[in-house]
């Protein structure tokens, strides 16, 4: 899992060349109870997310929607 293809996607344990995500700094524009998926991807398409010591693959399809794998 930690090889990830180079089509706009990184190390997965990197920061984001724009710095770490601060969920605070976008709570304004993000609707009442949700992040905006752009927020979390960052123009990515596949980010690897650490969950309580397991990793998850958030995804974007051909379809434009979104899939969570462990």
């Amino acid at each position: 899992m930690s090889d990830v293809s180079e089509r706009g996607r990184g190390d997965p344990m990197r920061e984001p060349a724009s710095g770490p995500l601060s969920v605070t700094r976008d709570a304004s524009a993000a609707p009442e109870g949700g992040i905006p998926s752009a927020v979390l991807l960052q123009g990515r398409r596949e980010i690897v997310i650490l969950h309580a010591g397991a990793l998850y693959r958030l995804r974007v399809t051909a379809n434009d929607k979104l899939i969570l794998t462990k």
